[in-house]
């Protein structure tokens, strides 16, 4: 019996450990199968990123033969520099335009190439191979994430060829139109002239007939004289030698001059200066003297007897403000814009120079002229030129608000 129960345990173990032994085998096989699974998984991801990176190099490497294909195309020249200015890369055209390959150089050798700038900020370089000059731009962009910078020249000799010739078809098309606008003007003092001489011929003309034929005359070639005067002081444009002026003296002239013109008129005259010296200006007395002329003349053509006419001079951040105010209609919307053009008049006998005067001696003495209407009517003008110590020559801008 004992044997019985010793032989009939250690069967029990024995079938408890293959029944252990098949549990962890099948926990394996389970195991391996998973393993296996996900093996087949990330091999299919393998795989796919593969494909996915095969068909982003091929994209890049298209990309970069279609970049290459555009640097090659473009007319721009395109030089790569490094940030210690050494040079990376360069396309044909910048071969063709800095006259060689700047390959394993440095951005001093291309300096070299091109010279000095000129005024304009462009380059003068002459063309190996033709020998003609041409004119080059240069401009630079950084690129942050390499430490370089990409350098970007531009042949520019054609457009400069074009807007000089623009400019030149413009200047010949204004001087047509100044010629034929001054043509205009001289013929009709001119015609009422000699229509005024032809009556002289008549026989048996009284004498006080004759006489009002020939201060009809001598008026109109005294106009034709003004006329002349105005277009040489226009042509002429620069005024004559500066000095040191204080603008309240040049009103104080300006007054008696007009003055006794607003009286025949019968308007009013009202003129307004800052207590004391007053702002003094670096001008020509007498050029200036001209245009404020012409100003208050202008004014007074519009202002209708009873009305009145304002001269105010006023300083402003190193700025001389003359104004000139009107009782006049206004100024018509449509010629604000022209107003100070040559020969541009809405007045019937003007000769269109007097305001395109003012203009030109404002510029001249560093300053600027304006218009606009007035809000409760008349029309306002508006000089402004620096005082001493302020003045910068030549660089004003006039022009009609």
């Amino acid at each position: 019996m004992p044997d019985t129960r010793s032989k009939l345990a250690d069967q029990q173990k024995l079938e408890a450990a293959f029944e252990q032994f098949n549990a962890v085998s099948g926990q394996l096989i389970d195991a391996y199968n998973q393993l296996e699974s996900q093996v087949n998984v990330l091999n299919a991801q393998l795989d796919e990123a593969n494909n996915e990176l095969r068909r982003q190099v091929s994209a890049n490497a298209a990309l970069a033969e279609r970049f290459a294909m555009l640097l090659a195309a473009l007319p721009a020249g395109i030089v790569e520099l490094s940030a210690e200015g050494r040079v990376l890369a360069e396309n044909p055209a910048a071969v063709a335009l800095l006259g060689g390959s700047m390959a394993l150089g440095s951005w001093p050798d291309i300096e070299s190439r091109l010279g000095e700038p000129q005024a304009d900020k462009t380059y003068r370089v002459t063309d190996p191979g033709s020998g003609a000059e041409r004119l080059l731009t240069l401009e630079f962009t950084a690129l942050p994430a390499l430490g370089g910078r990409i350098a970007l020249l531009q042949d520019v000799t054609e457009l400069h060829r074009l807007s000089h010739e623009v400019a030149r078809q413009q200047k010949l098309a204004a001087m047509g139109g100044m010629a034929a606008s001054l043509a205009h003007q001289l013929r009709t003092p001119l015609s009422t002239a000699l229509l005024y001489a032809a009556n002289l011929k008549q026989e048996g003309l009284r004498e006080e007939d004759r006489q009002r034929f020939l201060d009809k005359i001598l008026a109109r070639l005294r106009a034709l004289e003004g006329l002349i005067q105005n277009m040489l002081s226009f042509v002429r444009g620069r005024v004559g030698e500066r000095e040191p002026l204080a603008l309240s003296s040049v009103v104080e002239e300006l007054v008696a001059v007009v003055a006794p013109q607003c009286a025949t008129r019968g308007v009013r005259l009202e003129c307004g200066q800052p207590s004391g010296a007053g702002p003094v200006l670096m001008g020509d007395r007498k050029a200036l003297l001209g245009a404020l002329t012409n100003l208050l003349e202008n004014a007074l053509h519009y202002t209708p007897a009873g009305g009145a006419i304002r001269l105010e001079v006023s300083e402003d951040a190193g700025q001389a403000v003359i104004s000139v105010e009107d009782d006049g209609p206004g100024i018509p919307p449509a010629c604000l814009d022209r107003l100070f053009e040559p020969f541009f008049t809405t007045r019937s006998g003007g000769t269109g120079l007097g305001l395109a005067i003012v203009k030109k001696v404002a510029e001249e003495l560093g300053g600027r002229v304006s218009c606009s209407n007035r809000r409760q009517g008349g029309a306002r003008f508006e000089v402004c030129l620096p005082t001493l110590g302020h003045h910068q020559a030549g660089d004003g801008q006039g022009g009609a608000e």
